[in-house]
């Protein structure tokens, strides 16, 4: 299961670009970014598809639409192959500063020729996979020529293309000749997979090839057979996708040690909806969150009462055991049932404090094995003695609260 958010940022026209990001369902061992086909969107088959076959394997996908595309602000005919590029830079940027700096590139089509030529402005790129990208992103032009001498003459002329219609100027194809993926691909300098299918019509696979023998070491050519274009073939854009993960896992980063003593934890927002937290030990990593029904909150993790709730049952049921043990007991089996409440403290009849509130944790234990009686009375007994219940309880906690200098 996969969480999705939908993020906003500045483009490269000024406008409002509109992406989402994907993240795992547990610890993000990496961030990415996907570019969509020419004309398409974010919510393709294969931007969304791939993305989360992505963040299954533990890669946190962001999926973007480019100016004037999809949900997102601005003029399409005022952008080009260059404005792509900025998109993704600036998208790149945007997670850096929120989230992690990208280490994956990932494009379709198009969008894979926009991925190549935008690695090199984002220095965290480490490798740059591609789906049906083109050689040469001039012959995209020629998805044009019914309205060249149009867009020649006047300067701009409306193509349809795969059904909708969409404004084109000169600018635009005056655009494309000026970059060339070859080269791009040449120096690259991080490792490439391209991944291309036999059937495809649009853009042959004969342009996977013409990048492949380009490109420099490490480059990988994948065919993804029975796959059209767009990746609409059952299978076929979560086919690309598990390739892509399980080639980019030599390349990604390792989940980096917390670095943090024994004994501490350190929280921090992760991007999951409004309140998902990530909880750093020193070395474990676990999540937090809101449930749904707060506004904001996704559920990506248990509540902060819940966490407190696991570690006194969790406690409790270790400390039993280490009991029974050390006693050699036949003790099978211990489960703890946890719930709290506020109430008032004069409604509390185990309480000795007699005004204001307090809060009430109900704890119920499940015993099993052949034990006597008088064993689970002194089992029931040594519950109350775990560390954790006696820190709630034998004496005042005092939380000492200061800004972190740097």
């Amino acid at each position: 299961m996969t969480v999705s958010r939908r993020i906003t940022l500045t483009g490269s026209t000024g406008d409002e670009l509109v992406g989402m990001l994907d993240l795992p369902d547990g610890q993000v061992r990496a961030y990415a970014m996907f570019a969509h086909c020419f004309t398409c969107s974010k919510d393709t088959i294969a931007a969304a598809r791939i993305s989360r076959t992505l963040a299954e394997a533990g890669v946190a996908v962001l999926r973007l639409d480019f100016t004037g595309l999809g949900e997102s602000g601005g003029d399409f005919a005022e952008t080009s192959f260059s404005t792509n590029i900025e998109d993704l830079v600036l998208a790149a940027d945007h997670l850096r500063e929120h989230h992690q700096a990208p280490t994956l590139l990932v494009g379709h089509s198009f969008g894979g020729a926009a991925v190549i030529a935008a690695a090199e402005f984002v220095p965290e790129v480490r490798a740059v996979a591609t789906v049906s990208a083109p050689s040469d992103v001039a012959e995209i032009a020629r998805h044009l020529a019914p309205k060249a001498e149009q867009i020649a003459r006047e300067g701009e002329a409306v193509v349809t293309l795969a059904g909708r219609p969409f404004p084109i100027r000169q600018q635009f194809i005056d655009d494309l000749t000026e970059h060339s993926i070859v080269d791009r691909v040449a120096g690259l300098g991080r490792a490439l997979l391209l991944v291309h299918s036999p059937d495809d019509e649009q853009v042959g696979y004969g342009e996977a090839r013409t990048l492949y023998e380009a490109a420099a070491e490490p480059k990988s050519l994948f065919s993804l057979e029975g796959a059209d274009h767009l990746l609409t073939a059952p299978g076929a854009a979560e086919r690309a996708g598990a390739m892509i993960g399980a080639w980019a896992q030599a390349y990604l980063p390792d989940p980096a040690p917390s670095g943090l003593a024994d004994g501490a934890v350190l929280v921090r927002p992760n991007g999951r909806g409004k309140f998902g937290q990530d909880v750093v030990t020193a070395t474990h990593r676990l999540l937090a969150d809101e449930p749904e029904s707060v506004p904001g909150a996704v559920d990506s993790g248990p509540s902060p009462y819940d966490l407190l709730l696991a570690a006194l049952g969790a406690c409790t049921s270790m400390t039993m055991r280490m009991y029974a043990d050390r006693k050699k007991w036949p003790l099978d089996d211990v489960e703890v049932l946890l719930s709290q409440k506020r109430m008032h403290a004069r409604d509390c009849a185990e309480c000795e404090q007699e005004d204001g509130q307090i809060t009430r944790i109900e704890r119920t234990i499940a015993i099993s094995g052949d034990l006597d009686a008088e064993q689970r009375a002194r089992l029931l007994e040594i519950a109350d003695r775990c560390p954790v219940h006696r820190t709630l309880t034998d004496h005042p906690i005092v939380v000492v609260t200061e800004e972190a200098t740097e």
